[in-house]
C-alpha cells in the first residue's frame, strides 16, 4: 500500500467485501511457532509493502544478531522459515507502510522480554512443569463459588509467612504451608483457601500488561486492566521477567498448585481495549483493530482511551484463539470478561460454543460485566453483549448481577446511598427478584436461568463492602457515627456491632439467592481499603489482603465458611436450570423490611431438607413471621452460622421472632420422606 490513507478511509477500505474476500485469513497459526523442526514466523499485515524481521539474543538492549526480509504470501500474511530451533530467541519486526516504516513487537507473541519490547520465539513443550500432563482441573462440585484474586495481593503481606524473595509472584502460590508469622496455627495462602472452601479461584489480570515497569522496584502495584501482550503472562508476577520462559512455567505451576488442591481457576481477561492505541496491532494494520466513529477518530466506550474492535473477523478471530490458547496452553478454567458489553454476543457464542465442543457442554465457565463505560459504534448486524441482548447470548454465558448488588449494599456509586442491609427502604421487592435470580417476571431485568447470574455485592472494582457499610451507616445514623472515631482512615478499622449485623445480613442475602456465587477475596474477614473505591493504582500497602485481619474477624470468617459449605447442600438453590425459579414459591415482601419466602430443595434424595424456609429482617428490632405448618429446624438464625452442622438442631413451630437485621434458614422434611427413610 504507497498511497497514505487516513483513519476514515481506512475505516471503510477495511469494510469492503473486497478487503474481506483478499485478506481475511482462516489460518491458526499466526505468531512464532518453534519446534525441533524448525521455526516459522507468520504477521498477518496485509497493508504493508515490507516487513523485516530482526532476532535478538535477548529481550532488552542488546544489538541484533540478524535480519531478514518476511516473504509476502496469500491473505497479507508475511512468513519466514527456518530450519533452526530458535527457542529463547527475541524478534520483533519493521512494518513499512507507504513511506513509513515502524518497530513493533508481535501481537500474536506467545512470549516477550522484559517490559514486552521484544518478542521471543519459545518452545512450549519445555516451558511445562514436571507432570504438567497429567494435570487436571479437579470435579465440578453442585455449587460455583468464585474468590476473586491478585496475584500480588494474595502473598505480599510480611505477616503472611511467605519466603521474602516470592511475595508477590506466581511461585508465592507453589508455597502451600504458610501460617501468620509463620506460627504453625492460623493457616494463610492455599491452606487458607482450602479452609474456607471455595471452588473457583478467579485471577484478575495475569497476561502481560503496561503500567508496571517489570524491571523496577517489587512494591509496584497495579490491577493489570491494561493489556499489552494478550497470549504472554505478565512478567512483573515473575521471578526472572528477563527470560521469556520463566514467566510462562512459573504461571502453569500457579495453576497446577491450585487444581492440585482443588480448586478451578479462571482467567480474568481484557479483550475491549489495549494499554495504548499505538500498539502493536495498530503499527502492524493500523486502524484495523479499534472501533471508530463516523469522523474516523477512536471511539472510547471502555473509558480508556479506545475500544478493540471485536466485531471484525481477525480482531474476532484473535480473542477466540487467544481464549482457546490459555485454555489448552495453560489449563485454565473459564473466563471472566471485563467490560463485556464492548463485545458482540455473536463472538462471546463462538467461544462458548467452541469451548463446550471441546472440553464439554458448560465445562469451561464464561461470564462478564454486561455493560460499556461509554457507548460504542460497534458495526451493523452486531449487538453487544449488554444486559438488554441477554436473549441473543448463549445460555451458558453469565453476567455480573449489579441489580442484585445495588439491591443490598446501594448504589455501587454513591457511597452514601444505603440498600435494603443498611438502611434504605422500598427495596423488599427488588430482594425478592434478587432470591430467584431474577428469573421471575415484574423485575428491573428478566434472566433465562439462574446459569446466566452471578450473584455478588463486591469485587475488586469500587468500595468494598465493609467500607460501603462504614460509610453509608455513619452518614445515615448520627448514633452510629457518635460512636465512631473522627479519624477518617481509623474508623474503617474499628468494629461497629450495627455493621458487622448489617454486613452478615447481605451476606446471608446473597449466599441464598440463586445463581452462582462471586466475591471479592477478603470479603469474609471485612477487607477494607479506607475507602479507596478506585484502588487500581494505590499503594500494594493498601491492597494486599492483611491476613492478620482475617483472625480479627475470625468469626466473621467462619460465618462465610459455614455459608458456604451449607449452600453447597442446598441443591434448590444450586439448580441452574430454566426451572430453577418455580422452586422459590409463598413469597412475601409487602412489610417494611422484611422478605420470606420458601424454597422447594428436594433434588435426587439429596439435601438437609425438602423445604426451606428463608427469611430477612433488615429493621433496627424484631419482627414476628409465621413459620409454614410443620416442624422446621433452625439452620442459621441471628447470625449463629454454625446451627446446621450440630448433631441436635434447634426446631421451631407456629410464631417465629427475626431478631434486628438478621436472616433465617430453616428446614423441613417431609413426612414422606421421613416414612420412606424408616
Amino acid at each position: 500500500m504507497t498511497k497514505k490513507m487516513t483513519a476514515r478511509e481506512l475505516k471503510r477500505f477495511y469494510a469492503d467485501s473486497t478487503f474481506k474476500k483478499n485478506y481475511i485469513y482462516d489460518g491458526h497459526d499466526l505468531g512464532a511457532a518453534c519446534g525441533s523442526d524448525g521455526t516459522v514466523f507468520k504477521l498477518w499485515s496485509p497493508v504493508a509493502d515490507r516487513v523485516e524481521l530482526h532476532l535478538y539474543p535477548d529481550g532488552d538492549e542488546s544489538g541484533c544478531m540478524r535480519s531478514v526480509s518476511m516473504e509476502r504470501g496469500e491473505k497479507g500474511v508475511w512468513m519466514y522459515r527456518t530450519e533452526e530451533c530458535l527457542h529463547g530467541t527475541y524478534y520483533d519486526y519493521d512494518v513499512s507502510i507507504g513511506h513509513e516504516t515502524r518497530r513493533t513487537a508481535d501481537p500474536y507473541a506467545r512470549a516477550c522480554g522484559i517490559n514486552s519490547r521484544r518478542s521471543m520465539a519459545v518452545e512450549l513443550g519445555r516451558t511445562d512443569p514436571e507432570r504438567w500432563e497429567s494435570d487436571r482441573a479437579p470435579k465440578r462440585q453442585q455449587e460455583d463459588i468464585i474468590y476473586e484474586l491478585h496475584v500480588k495481593e494474595f502473598s505480599w503481606d510480611g505477616s503472611a509467612g511467605f519466603p521474602e524473595e516470592l511475595r508477590g509472584t506466581y511461585r508465592a502460590f507453589t508455597v502451600e504451608d504458610t501460617t501468620l508469622f509463620g506460627d504453625g496455627v492460623h493457616p494463610t495462602g492455599i491452606r487458607y483457601l482450602k479452609e474456607l472452601g471455595v471452588t473457583h479461584i478467579q485471577l484478575m489480570p495475569v497476561y502481560d500488561f503496561g503500567s508496571v515497569d517489570e524491571a523496577g522496584d517489587r512494591d509496584q502495584f497495579n490491577w493489570g486492566y491494561d493489556p499489552v501482550c494478550y497470549n504472554v503472562p505478565e512478567g512483573s508476577y515473575s521471578t526472572d521477567p528477563a527470560h521469556g520462559e520463566v514467566r510462562i512455567k512459573e504461571l502453569k505451576e500457579l495453576v497446577q498448585t491450585l487444581h492440585r488442591n482443588g480448586f478451578r481457576v479462571i482467567m480474568d481477561v481484557v479483550y475491549n481495549h489495549t494499554y495504548s492505541a499505538d500498539s502493536s496491532f495498530q503499527r502492524v494494520v493500523p486502524w484495523y483493530y479499534y472501533r471508530q466513529e463516523e469522523d474516523g477518530t477512536l471511539s472510547d466506550g471502555s473509558g480508556c482511551g479506545n475500544d478493540f474492535a471485536a466485531e471484525r473477523e481477525m480482531a474476532a478471530s484473535f480473542i477466540l484463539d487467544s481464549v482457546l490458547y490459555w485454555t489448552e496452553e495453560y489449563h485454565m478454567d473459564g473466563f471472566r470478561f471485563d467490560l463485556m458489553g464492548l463485545l458482540p454476543t455473536e463472538l462471546m457464542n463462538r467461544i462458548q460454543e467452541e469451548l463446550d465442543k471441546r472440553y464439554g457442554m458448560g465445562e469451561k465457565l464464561i461470564y462478564g460485566e454486561p455493560w460499556a463505560a461509554n457507548g460504542t459504534p460497534m458495526e451493523p448486524g452486531f449487538h453487544q453483549a449488554l444486559k438488554e441482548n441477554e436473549k441473543r447470548l448463549n445460555p451458558r454465558v453469565a453476567m455480573f448481577c449489579d441489580n442484585t448488588r445495588d439491591a443490598v449494599k446501594g448504589h455501587v456509586f454513591e457511597a452514601m446511598e444505603p440498600g435494603f442491609v443498611n438502611g434504605g427502604e422500598g427495596l423488599e421487592r427488588e430482594i425478592m427478584h434478587a432470591a430467584s435470580a431474577w428469573c421471575d417476571r415484574g423485575g428491573a431485568f428478566h434472566a433465562g436461568s439462574p446459569e446466566r447470574v452471578l450473584s455478588y455485592v463486591s469485587a475488586h472494582d469500587n468500595l468494598t463492602l465493609w467500607d460501603k457499610l462504614i460509610l453509608s451507616m455513619t452518614h445515615n445514623d448520627h448514633s452510629l457515627a457518635l460512636h465512631m472515631s473522627r479519624c477518617d482512615k481509623k474508623g474503617f478499622y474499628e468494629r461497629p456491632e450495627e455493621v458487622v449485623r448489617a454486613y452478615k445480613l447481605a451476606v446471608s442475602v446473597y449466599f441464598t439467592c440463586q445463581g452462582r456465587l462471586f466475591f471479592l477475596s477478603g470479603e469474609e474477614f471485612a477487607r477494607t481499603k479506607e475507602g479507596d473505591d478506585n484502588s487500581f493504582e494505590a499503594p500494594i500497602s493498601l491492597n494486599r489482603l492483611d491476613y492478620k485481619r482475617a483472625y480479627e474477624f475470625e468469626e466473621l470468617v467462619h460465618f462465610y465458611k459455614d455459608l458456604i459449605a451449607l449452600r453447597k447442600c442446598l441443591p434448590g438453590l444450586c439448580d441452574k436450570t430454566e426451572e430453577a425459579g418455580k422452586r422459590i414459591f409463598k413469597k412475601s415482601a409487602n412489610r417494611k423490611g422484611v422478605v420470606s419466602f420458601q424454597v422447594d430443595n428436594r433434588y435426587r434424595g439429596e439435601g438437609l431438607c425438602d423445604t426451606l424456609f428463608i427469611a430477612y429482617n433488615s429493621r433496627r428490632r424484631p419482627v414476628k413471621v409465621t413459620l409454614p405448618e410443620g416442624e422446621w429446624e433452625a439452620f442459621l438464625k441471628d447470625g449463629d452460622s454454625g446451627m446446621w452442622r450440630r448433631p441436635e438442631r434447634e426446631t421451631y413451630s407456629g410464631l417465629l421472632i427475626l431478631p434486628p437485621v438478621s436472616a433465617v434458614i430453616m428446614g423441613r422434611k417431609t413426612e414422606i420422606k421421613q416414612e420412606a427413610a424408616r
